[in-house]
């Protein structure tokens, strides 16, 4: 039987309206803002999240207070940019927050912004999340009556601008350097790198971009202490994650656990599968993700566990496959979908993608050839490394995972013997 976790993140949530500011701040909303700003210093901010062992949760991983600190001192202006553009295949975290707690993940705004010494901080949001949007907008206008926003925050001469951007419906908009050029009006497309947004991101200016739960995060550390989220989950791997859990089990939806808990917990905590049905697959971080199979079930659920296994954590999207899946159409409709997603910009992410949609689409319809299955595990491997951001690369981990475990699946599809 899985264990339940309290939640952190989530608290609250169907219980409150959260999106009322009153209730929020009956709950203790925006005093680690105020807190921050007449208690603490930047760089003080700064220590609690290295301290705190925070890492990326939009699919990177990278210790957010170290990206804090690639930002130089050059005097120049600098800007947080919150990332809520999440478009990755079973992840739907982000948007849950944004639309359920928007007055949360805006203090983690704010208090990230204060904590890089910033004076205007951003948020772009996905096109299709209207509602999001709308909540949030209202969000935005009832803390700037309340003070939280604009000049001279809580009387300290400290100003705090913030805008709120939507994006147009563009999956690659979700890589960082491509989300900045959307926000600055230009086409959604990578760029080369370096310079990275810490030295030169937003208008040229350092920039640091972060997920949306990887913000929220900052306001219950700096309540309970670095130390506190610091002794949650694994020696690496630390604090807690929402994982959003879909497919084959009972009660898909967003679960908050400490780092660690095993890919089977998770399994369990969503329902478990189906009656009468076994779990043959699981997509650990989403649909950029390599599957990982029933030897790794027991593994922890953690940065390090998940990239031993061939996989990635990611974003903490866990897609559950059980022993009904058509792995050839579950393969093709990835690969069609990161094929229509590519910018264009760099060759092997746009022939590539195009080229594996055809052929899987070809062995979907039961008129592959022999030599289709062949193509697919060397074409895909070719693809990677060769792009100028990760869309390119996740083209491939699930294709050629199910392809090396679910072959026959592949090889029934091939035409036989000439016949049409």
């Amino acid at each position: 039987m899985a264990m339940r976790y309290e939640p952190v993140l989530l608290k609250g949530i169907g219980e409150a309206d959260l999106r009322d500011i009153r209730v929020y701040r009956e709950r203790g909303g925006y005093k680690q803002l105020e807190r921050a700003f007449r208690e603490l210093s930047s760089a003080q901010v700064l220590d609690l999240a290295n301290a705190s062992g925070l890492r990326g949760r939009g699919g990177a991983g990278f210790p957010t207070g170290r990206k804090w600190q690639f930002l130089p001192a050059n005097g120049a202006p600098r800007y947080m940019v919150c990332n809520c553009d999440e478009a990755e295949p079973g992840t739907f975290k982000d948007h849950t927050l944004l639309e359920e707690t928007p007055h949360l993940v805006l203090e983690g705004i704010l208090i990230g912004a204060y904590g890089i010494g910033c004076h205007h901080a951003f948020i772009y949001i996905r096109g299709e999340f209207k509602r999001g949007y709308e909540i949030m907008r209202r969000a935005v206008d009832d803390a700037r009556a309340a003070g939280f926003i604009g000049k001279n925050l809580f009387g300290t001469g400290y100003d705090l601008e913030f805008t709120i951007h939507r994006g147009a419906g563009a999956y690659i908009c979700g890589e960082e350097t491509a989300l900045l050029n959307s926000l600055e009006g230009k086409r959604g497309e990578p760029r080369l790198k370096p310079p990275f947004p810490a030295v030169e991101g937003l208008y040229k200016a350092p920039t640091v971009v972060n997920n949306v739960e990887t913000l929220a995060y900052l306001v219950p550390i700096l309540e309970r202490g670095a130390e506190w989220f610091a002794g949650v989950g694994t020696e690496r791997s630390k604090g807690f994650k929402i994982v959003s859990v879909s497919g084959h089990v009972r009660k898909p939806g967003n679960y908050e656990v400490p780092l660690g808990v095993s890919v089977n917990e998770l399994i369990e905590l969503a329902g478990g599968p189906r009656e009468g049905r076994k779990v043959v697959a699981v997509q650990p971080g989403g649909g950029s993700s390599a599957a990982i199979f029933e030897e790794h079930f027991d593994l922890p659920y953690d940065y390090e566990s998940m990239t031993k296994a061939g996989s990635m954590l990611g974003s903490g999207a866990m897609v559950v496959f059980d022993d009904t899946t058509d792995f050839v159409k579950a393969a093709h409709s990835l690969v069609r979908f990161f094929a229509h997603e590519s910018c264009g910009q760099c060759t092997p992410c746009r022939e590539g993608g195009h080229w594996l949609e055809r052929t899987l689409a070809r062995l979907v319809a039961g008129y592959g050839l022999q030599s289709d299955i062949d193509v697919l595990e060397s074409v895909s491997h070719q693809m990677t490394g060769l792009n100028l951001c990760a869309l390119g690369d996740s083209i491939e981990p699930f294709l050629a995972s199910v392809v090396k475990r679910f072959r026959p699946q592949f090889e029934a599809r091939v035409r036989r013997n000439g016949a049409s």
